[in-house]
């Protein structure tokens, strides 16, 4: 485990050799700094690019230099607090979530009556969300997860997208693990579960140049028209693969991100009756049972729902391992010497890898009771910068911060206005005690969030 790596050596900066290689593994927040911002012109994404392309292409997550450039002013715009906020459509997906969960609370799915995955129904929850924002159209995996869409090759349902997805993103990580001989990582399995998920959003592209086609010189004011993020790509480019490229990179960022922290937040809520009633007490107080005063600017003052999520973000941060390599000769400015206050040389082509996880769990910054979830430390004065970034930061900062913010806070809040309680499972897994082990490109709860959700 990484945590205890740096616990035995009692150091926050650390050298080791992977593959031939050696690398730079560090939870100093000021190294951090230094690898994001400071002097992020010294650092690339290594093999990230070859790793991730099959899948991902040319995008915003795969890119650096001036292709990222390019590709973040592509996309910035679509993430404006008008289109982030717009929480109607949320409401009607996370509605039929609710729905799902009273009907699964009276079945038995073989660990008793009532208790079910949870984890499963976010994934479905964030799919139909992430493609109603990108497509206009979700394709209510919640509601129907049989549903085809017909892409240039092969029709593909909901559910096959979704397990090719997964499953290609495991594939995705072992050829990351393996840097510069990812190409060696390329299984028939594989490349069919690739072709799976690009005929599924190929699908969406082709109708969306189709029918823009004599839209992208119009001069209408399109204001009342609902926003669609890929019809919104097409007014910049026509190019196919520009838009699936950019579309999947966003897709796995709403759907994967969001899920995880939902099903995190489930988790430890589920765990900790007396978070859960603080939380229940505030909801109640400030919306009431209906959605009529749930707003972007309401759920933001909502002091304690935020420190919930802040809290479960420190604890569990979503992508909890992340790495930089430099292309020149540079220097950290933390981790070397007996007392790690000197600088450290990093040779041009040397990885360095950042724990988030690590450093949200570094006793420096968050006290020897940072295993504990306790949302009110958010409420003390101290101010934490570069010590907690659930969404990375620097120059390439998650454009897609609030919107996964805005859809968190508003299910959370349904959740609690719909049910008095969330049940844990009587016997729990053995891994539910060493969750900060079960990463994928992000983490995730690996035996599933098993719950019985109570009216």
């Amino acid at each position: 485990m990484v945590l205890e790596k740096f616990s035995t050596l009692g150091r926050d900066t650390t050298h080791g050799e992977l593959l031939g290689l050696n690398r730079i593994l560090t939870r100093d927040a000021e190294n951090v700094k230094a690898v994001l911002a400071t002097n992020f012109k010294d650092y690339s994404l290594g093999h990230r690019y070859d790793g991730m392309y099959p899948l991902l292409g040319d995008g915003i997550f795969t890119l650096s230099g001036e292709g990222w450039k390019h590709s973040r002013a592509l996309l910035r715009p679509q993430f404006s607090r008008q289109q982030v906020s717009q929480l109607k459509s949320l409401n009607t997906h996370v509605n039929q979530l609710l729905s799902n969960f009273k009907r699964d609370s009276a079945k038995d799915h073989g660990r008793g009556v009532g208790y079910f995955d949870s984890q499963i129904l976010f994934h479905d929850l964030t799919l139909d969300t992430a493609t109603e924002f990108l497509f206009g159209e979700s394709v209510d995996a919640l509601a129907n997860g049989n549903r085809e869409v017909q892409g240039p090759e092969i029709k593909v349902t909901a559910k096959q997208f979704a397990t090719c997805f997964n499953a290609s993103l495991r594939t995705i990580l072992l050829r990351l693990q393996a840097a510069k001989f990812s190409y060696l990582i390329n299984p028939k399995h594989f490349q069919e579960e690739v072709k799976i998920c690009h005929n599924f959003v190929d699908y969406f592209v082709y109708r969306t140049l189709a029918e823009t086609e004599n839209e992208k010189d119009s001069e209408e004011d399109d204001e009342k028209s609902s926003y669609i993020f890929i019809k919104e790509l097409a007014k910049h480019t026509r190019d196919p693969k520009v838009i699936r490229d950019q579309s999947f990179n966003i897709l796995l960022a709403g759907r994967d991100t969001t899920a995880s922290l939902l099903s995190f937040c489930t988790f430890l809520l589920s765990r900790d009756k007396r978070v859960w009633e603080k939380l229940r007490k505030e909801v109640l107080d400030n919306f009431g049972t209906d959605t009529e005063q749930i707003t972007f600017e309401s759920l933001k003052r909502s002091t304690y729902l935020n420190n919930v999520i802040n809290e479960v973000l420190r604890m569990y941060p979503i992508v909890p391992f992340n790495a930089r390599t430099a292309i020149r000769d540079t220097i950290l400015p933390r981790g070397g010497g007996p007392d790690e206050s000197g600088p450290v040389f990093v040779k041009k082509g040397t990885p360095v890898a950042y724990s988030t996880y690590a450093m949200h769990h570094n006793p420096r910054y968050w006290g020897e009771d940072h295993a504990e979830f306790r949302p009110e430390r958010w409420e003390e004065n101290q101010l934490h910068m570069w010590d907690y970034l659930p969404f990375n930061g620097g120059p390439r900062i998650c454009l897609g911060q609030q919107f996964a913010l805005t859809e968190t806070s508003f299910t959370l809040v349904r959740i609690v206005q719909t049910f008095r309680d969330i049940e844990p499972l009587p016997t729990a897994p053995k891994t539910y005690k060493d969750l900060q082990g079960l990463v994928s490109l992000t983490a995730s709860v690996h035996d599933g969030v098993w719950v019985k959700f109570i009216e």
